[in-house]
């Protein structure tokens, strides 16, 4: 094992890692690096330093799929505190405001979450990673300079009150399902503000990326190499949400060659394309019974 995997064929694949608290996103990826001895690793989707959950890590080829997995849907469990507004809108920035929550109940909260759910208008923080004129939201706001950001449309799919626990800082537990693009802390800080007693977001774990849940998600530090193929998904099974077309290998020889092919399936934009040992080969366009591919994979060694 001293010499890590990387010639080693197999190490191609998606990792579903249960990020700790107090690491960055890239901070995982390095610690991947290390297990797996293969220099292309990468994650599908930034989780802030203090957020725990589901971290999704491409290694090998697989990081060419990462787009399409940071596409997929989320699901966050947060806590939402009452009372007190941050510069970053959560636990980590310095309070601006506060404010007793103490009349603020139960139903006043859930009386207030079917608006903000749907298609909803949602103000990037500062502290993002969203561009503003070649920079960073997070530079600009490390440097102290604050900007006008524009409001964008986001999607809120499901969120769910668990818990409340009434106070002087009353505290919430949401269960949110939401598009690519949502920020959860300035979702609570909408809260608070819709409340008249302003919020931030205390706590935040990612419950879901697609179909990949925390329950079945590996501990960071449970992560070596002794198990790590193990742990790994195929590119083909990580993107389970997308129609699936297998070929024969005068078919597979075609795609790999960028040549379109028959299909039956129905009109997609991304269709997995497998060939006989469910080893990805393309994703593809599929249009008026052809399969189109853009994106080509060679099977040869996986």
């Amino acid at each position: 094992m001293a010499n890590g995997f990387q010639n080693d064929p197999r190490m191609l694949g998606v990792l579903n890692v249960d990020k700790p608290a107090g690491m960055t996103s890239h901070d995982v990826v390095y610690r991947i690096r290390r297990v797996t001895r293969v220099k292309q690793v990468g994650h599908a989707g930034t989780l802030d330093p203090d957020a725990t959950g589901v971290l999704l890590v491409c290694v090998g080829a697989a990081t060419r799929i990462a787009e399409y997995l940071a596409d997929e849907g989320k699901a966050y469990r947060a806590v939402l505190q009452l009372g007190s507004e941050t510069d970053t809108e959560d636990a980590s920035g310095q309070v601006l405001t506060q404010a007793d929550a103490s009349h603020i109940t139960r139903e006043d909260l859930e009386r207030l979450l079917p608006s903000f759910t749907g298609e909803i208008s949602q103000t990037p923080p500062m502290v993002s990673a969203v561009h503003h004129e070649g920079k960073r939201l997070y530079e600009l706001a490390r440097a102290g300079i604050t900007v006008e950001r524009e409001a964008r449309t986001i999607r809120i799919d499901t969120l769910t009150l668990r818990e409340f626990t009434p106070g002087p800082n009353a505290t919430a537990v949401l269960d949110v399902e939401c598009g690519k693009g949502t920020y959860i802390r300035t979702l609570c800080a909408d809260l608070g503000k819709a409340l008249g007693v302003g919020g931030h977001m205390a706590s935040l774990r990612r419950t879901a990326v697609g179909g990949f849940h925390v329950d079945a998600a590996a501990p960071l530090e449970t992560i070596n190499p002794e198990n790590v193929l193990s742990l790994m998904k195929p590119p083909a099974e990580a993107l389970h949400g997308f129609p699936l077309q297998a070929v024969d290998d005068a078919r597979r020889a075609d795609i790999l060659h960028g040549r379109a092919v028959p299909t039956g399936l129905a009109d997609a934009p991304i269709v997995r394309v497998v060939d006989a040992n469910q080893q990805l080969v393309a994703l593809a366009l599929a249009d008026a019974g052809s399969l189109r591919p853009f994106k080509v994979f060679s099977t040869e060694h996986s």
